[in-house]
């Protein structure tokens, strides 16, 4: 079950076969984001791909265990022309849920234009503007040097984002979550 609190760590992660981004973002009691981590897992296309999701639920497994979020937040599936792209995509988020689900921990999943309505405050804004957005918001000298790292703390921002929403609209005692689904 998803809960909403005025302090919570979320790592956010971008699935990807080659490329899987993580982003851990912690949101204060004085409701700013502060920035913990962020990098991207490298899976090797010359591995096989059981090799692949090893090393990802292996990496991701370290990560929680490092950062202790208090939730996982992950890119619903979007459509793919390719359906074979699409099922390594799945096999990934697959493993990643895993990956929290075995650290008993929640997981919430947005849509690409959820996540970007959030971050920029437009649902079809660049990858760019998404990027500088995430610098600015979690006030980075620099962009993340991974764009699966910096859609990853976009993940993150965004569950953040809607998990202060939802607990302002919540009377106190009361789980939005059940009503909410699994965000």
């Amino acid at each position: 079950e998803l809960r909403y609190t005025a302090r919570m760590r979320v790592l956010g992660i971008d699935c990807g076969t080659e490329f899987t981004g993580f982003g851990v973002v912690e949101q204060t009691g004085s409701e700013k984001l502060r920035y913990i981590a962020a990098g991207a897992i490298h899976a090797s296309k010359k591995s096989a791909m059981s090799e692949r999701l090893r090393h990802i639920h292996q990496s991701l497994g370290e990560l929680l265990a490092t950062h202790h979020p208090d939730v996982v937040a992950i890119e619903e599936v979007f459509y793919s022309v390719n359906a074979k792209s699409a099922l390594k995509l799945g096999q990934v988020r697959g493993v990643a849920m895993l990956a929290a689900c075995t650290a008993g921990l929640p997981i919430a999943e947005y849509a690409p234009l959820a996540i970007k309505l959030a971050v920029v405050g437009y649902g079809r804004a660049e990858k760019s503007q998404v990027q500088e957005m995430v610098a600015r918001l979690l006030q980075l000298e620099t962009m993340p040097e991974s764009k699966d790292a910096a859609d990853a703390l976009a993940i993150a921002i965004c569950h953040l984002h809607t998990a202060e929403t939802l607990s302002r609209q919540t009377p106190k005692g009361t789980s939005k979550a059940a009503s909410q689904g699994n965000l």
